[in-house]
This record gives structure tokens, C-alpha cells and sequence, in this order.
């Protein structure tokens, strides 16, 4: 698992040091999924970069699968908001690059490589460069590179924000099609309760900054077939959204 254990965090600015993070606690087991939910402005996203190995110089401590981690050694996969693609570089390479820069050589694994692209039906794009995509096209080839790289960890800074409401819904279903067939562990950032729920299995919810942990929500309705359509999804929609009220009333 990947445990993230008592991080504190911090940014200095001009008028002083401002707190982000209070005493964090997250633990995500081997081949799960966590999504990270708070008010825009908590933490999250620098929670990422710290369990990315990113940002160090924060109190605390980030293990993986029982030692420090070590983005030297550990592969780890990150998915920025923007989908992280050089739009000089044509599709075919911007799929490449994690792994050439993480793996060292050019040498595909070509089974992979074929399942991948045909599961995200990219066979007639890579050619192509990305100002030359749709904005559901450009996600299906971020998710081609982090999933491409087989990572150790997975992290996603809201990855389908930009996208629009049917694509968005699009999206996080071809998400969990390849999560069901790689069992990557995943901590991913989210806004949106409905995301967070169809993409968690395990649920953190966060106070305002400075951000610590209010709820842990295990979710019944992970990976279950038609989420959406399930009678308990509003159940535990409902759940997330009174913890998120109840921290932002208690700031």
C-alpha cells in the first residue's frame, strides 16, 4: 500500500507561512483506489505532489509498500489537470515518453502496447499531434501514457474537470475499464461527489486549509456494474456531500 503518515505542509509567502496540510493520515491498500475531496484551495493537489515525490520538503513521512518512497525507484504515474501532453511531439510519442524517460530505451512491450490502443481506440490517432484532438481524445492518450508506463502508484489531479458533462462520464467509465484489467493503486483528486464515488473505493474527505482528514467513506458501490443506475449510489452521494457540508460549517 502506499501510507502517507502525520504530513504537514506548509508555503512560506511574503506576509509569512501559510499552513496547507494538518497532520494527514491516508493509507491506500495494493490495487485500490482512493479519491481526495475537499474545498477547492485545501491541499489536495499539493497532498499529490507530496505522495509523488514532488514536494519534500514537508514534515512527515510517505511509505510504499512498507519503505520510503522513492520515485527513483518506485514507478509512479502522474496525470496533471492540463493531461501533461507536449503538443510538439506527435501522439504516438507523447504515449512513449513516460516510459522512455522512466524505462530508458524505446523498446515497446508490443501486447501491451496493442491492448492499450485499442481498448482507447487510438488506433487512427497517433500520427496526429494534440492542438489536433479533442479534448476526450487528449484524455484517452493521457490515460494511454500513465497506464502504458505500468506504474507502481497512479495519481490524478482532477483528470476530468475540463471535460464536458457526457465526455466527463465518458471517460471515468474507460478510467475504471482499464483499472479493472491493470489493478493499479490509485489516489486521484476530485471536486465533485459524484466523481468521487464513482472513482473511490475508499473516500477521503478533507476540511478547508489548512486541510486535515474529517471522513474516511468506504464505498460499498466500487466497481459494481451501473454505478449510476444503483439505489444506494444517492445513498452514499448523500453521505459525502453532508461530510463535506459539516467541514466547511465546522472551519
Amino acid at each position: 500500500m502506499i501510507s502517507l503518515e502525520h504530513i504537514n505542509a506548509a508555503y512560506q509567502t511574503k506576509t509569512g507561512t501559510l499552513p496547507v496540510l494538518s497532520n494527514i493520515d491516508i493509507q491506500v491498500p495494493e490495487g485500490e483506489t482512493c479519491a481526495l475531496i475537499g474545498p477547492s484551495g485545501c491541499g489536495k493537489s499539493t497532498l499529490l505532489k507530496i505522495a509523488a515525490g514532488i514536494l519534500t520538503n514537508v514534515q512527515g513521512s510517505v511509505f510504499f509498500r512498507g519503505e520510503p518512497l522513492d520515485p527513483a525507484k518506485h514507478v509512479i504515474g502522474f496525470m496533471p489537470q492540463n493531461y501533461g501532453l507536449l503538443p510538439w511531439r506527435r501522439v504516438r510519442d507523447n504515449i512513449l515518453l513516460g516510459w522512455r524517460i522512466k524505462r530508458g530505451n524505446d523498446t515497446k512491450d508490443r501486447f501491451v502496447w496493442q491492448e492499450l490502443i485499442s481498448r482507447l481506440g487510438l488506433e487512427k490517432l497517433l500520427d496526429r499531434y494534440p492542438g489536433e484532438l479533442s479534448g476526450g481524445q487528449q484524455q484517452r492518450v493521457g490515460l494511454a501514457r500513465v497506464f502504458y508506463l505500468r506504474p507502481d502508484l497512479l495519481l490524478m489531479d482532477e483528470p476530468f474537470s475540463a471535460l464536458d458533462a457526457i465526455t466527463r462520464e465518458e471517460m471515468q467509465d474507460v478510467f475504471l475499464e482499464l483499472w479493472r484489467v491493470y489493478g493499479v493503486t490509485t489516489l486521484l483528486v476530485t471536486h465533485q461527489p459524484e466523481e468521487a464515488v464513482l472513482l473511490g473505493r475508499r473516500i477521503t474527505v478533507l476540511s478547508p486549509r489548512p486541510a486535515s482528514v474529517v471522513k474516511i467513506i468506504d464505498n460499498p458501490l466500487f466497481a459494481r456494474p451501473d454505478m449510476r443506475r444503483q439505489p444506494l449510489f444517492l445513498t452514499v452521494e448523500n453521505e459525502l456531500r453532508q461530510a463535506l457540508l459539516s467541514a466547511r460549517n465546522s472551519a
